[in-house]
């Protein structure tokens, strides 16, 4: 399954979550690397839209029947100095801005997140400079 979206700018709030040591313990079993202390944002495309809700439906955050196949990865939330930390569903993929080179990734989708037409792509590299890409440009997604 091939997803497609513009990167675009984020809160500037997931270094926040993504640095917290309990998450990057389970995000190097997933990516089998630390992953880069932030996420790179997909506004998905009209085309992509579906596809990216089966997404959500197999995280729970949504009903539904689901049409493709691909493996949910749990990362557990957990609670530090009383402050809870959510959990968040991965999926393993590829990302590319040109369709020739790809670079080793999930889509993290967050339980509480208002993000409902945006993936949230986590990578061992910072992906605004690896891939390359700036805000606007047209990425290509492949899930494992």
């Amino acid at each position: 399954m091939h997803l497609y979206g513009k990167v675009s700018s984020g809160l500037g709030r997931a270094h926040i979550f993504m640095a917290q040591p309990h998450y990057q313990e389970q995000f190097k079993k997933v990516l089998k690397v630390s992953a880069w202390p932030g996420t790179l944002n997909l506004d998905m495309e009209k085309s992509s839209l579906s596809n990216y809700q089966d997404l959500r439906i197999l995280s729970g955050l949504e009903e539904g029947e689901v049409k493709l196949k691909t493996k949910p990865l749990r990362i557990k939330g957990f609670e530090r100095d009383g402050k809870s930390f959510g959990g968040a569903t991965a999926f393993l993929a590829k990302i590319s801005s040109d369709g020739k080179n790809w670079i080793e990734c999930a889509i993290l989708i967050p339980d509480l997140t208002r993000h409902t037409e945006t993936a949230e792509v986590i990578s061992g590299s910072f992906l605004r400079e690896s891939l390359p890409c700036n805000d606007g440009d047209k990425l290509e997604i492949k899930l494992n």
